[in-house]
């Protein structure tokens, strides 16, 4: 056997993200680029901001004696101060650069998170639809996920958390704003659900840990606020990067903030350190730390991302479509016209545009369109999503 079985199971699961990624480049190499419609990965289409590329550059010239040597496996002390400086901007609770670990993206916090705080058994609920990725990662160190439903309109369902809830609950891991569905849970939403975890996590005593992945909270339309965890609940976790709002998704670079106040912290915090080093990460990568400090409240032109969500919401509205428009990401997630969605994807891809579907991310009878691509790509791609929608009336 060349893998081991559990691989071999993964491979079977994996995300549908992936494989479209893949179909796309065939078609390409096929029918040329300019025909084909690749919503399939969240892959921003925008250039970092300018203030990017000065930095980097400035830094890049720099010939200071360790800029890229080995540093803490937490991260350089002055990013994290920074980080720190920034949250307590932002939050009502102030910061030290001992509540942060710069990680290896978003993907790398989270593993770190889960494999600090995850025994063998204990179950993560997490609200779907929801970013794939989630079951392996919570699969990689024990853990079970424990899906459950959101509303109609995606909003979380305090009830269905509620009842999910057990003694071998260990989190509850959200992503806000939402991958797939661009929904942005409210403070509301978030006070309800810290609330129910106080109250469980006292019955059982143990803490129930929240873990928000946000690396879409500043790619938010109309005047929306994404609210802060921390605010919502003591026993937080951030899980966040800067692959999407400075569209860096290649330079992998993200961090963990600890609420302030997270009962046995030092703990925690030793344990995060020493599995941000034993996972293989060591610690997040140099060059890029250096530079987050400057580009903390930088990101790109959300309204840029704002234009290609209505134009194609637009689009799809007038062919027939039916979705929830969403409140922030690159992301939007129709209903399809049939029970069926790979079986509507794959007629998407006759007309070579390609979507995922929605059971790919917990969400069947929906598909994903990652919209985060040129205009002109997005406005050729409509008359093909009318004809396929007019298939199936």
């Amino acid at each position: 056997m060349s893998v081991s079985r559990r691989i071999r199971d993964s491979i079977e699961k994996a995300s549908w993200v992936r494989k479209m990624f893949e179909e796309g480049a065939l078609r390409k190499a096929r029918y040329g680029p300019e025909n084909v419609f690749d919503f399939s990965l969240g892959n921003p289409n925008l250039e970092p901001p300018a203030k990017f590329k000065e930095v980097l550059k400035e830094l890049a010239s720099d010939s200071s004696p360790g800029m890229h040597r080995y540093m803490s496996n937490a991260g350089l002390v002055d990013t994290r101060q920074a980080v720190a400086d920034y949250l307590s901007n932002q939050n009502n609770l102030t910061f030290g650069p001992e509540d942060i670990v710069m990680t290896v993206g978003a993907a790398g916090a989270m593993n770190v998170v889960l494999k600090a705080i995850l025994n063998p058994g204990d179950e993560v609920i997490i609200p779907a639809p929801y970013f794939l990725e989630y079951n392996f990662y919570t699969d990689n160190y024990g853990g079970i996920p424990k899906t459950v439903t959101t509303n109609p309109d995606f909003s979380l369902d305090l009830s269905a958390i509620e009842k999910a809830i057990s003694s071998n609950t260990r989190a509850v891991l959200i992503n806000n704003p939402n991958n797939p569905t661009g929904r942005v849970y409210k403070k509301d939403e978030l006070s309800r659900l810290g609330e129910l975890l106080t109250q469980y996590s006292q019955r059982y005593g143990e803490p129930i840990y929240l873990i928000s992945d946000d690396p879409y909270s500043k790619i938010i339309y109309n005047g929306l606020i994404c609210p802060s965890v921390f605010d919502a609940y003591r026993e937080s976790f951030l899980a966040t990067s800067f692959s999407k709002d400075l569209s860096l998704p290649g330079e992998r670079i993200g961090y963990i903030a600890v609420h302030p106040l997270i009962a046995e912290k030092d703990i925690i915090i030793e344990g995060l350190i020493l599995c941000n080093r034993i996972l293989g990460f060591v610690n997040a990568p140099a060059l890029m730390q250096r530079l987050i400090p400057f580009l903390l409240g930088e990101s790109v032109e959300v309204a840029l991302y704002q234009r290609k969500r209505d134009i194609l919401c637009e689009g799809l509205e007038a062919a027939g479509y039916r979705f929830a428009r969403p409140e922030g990401t690159f992301y939007l997630f129709p209903e399809t016209p049939i029970p069926d969605d790979v079986e509507f994807v794959r007629s998407l891809q006759e007309e070579n545009i390609l979507t995922v579907p929605g059971s790919g991310f917990g969400g069947p009878g929906h598909f994903r369109i990652a919209y985060c691509v040129e205009d002109e790509t997005i406005e050729r791609s409509l008359p093909g999503f009318a004809r396929v929608m007019e298939k199936y009336r």
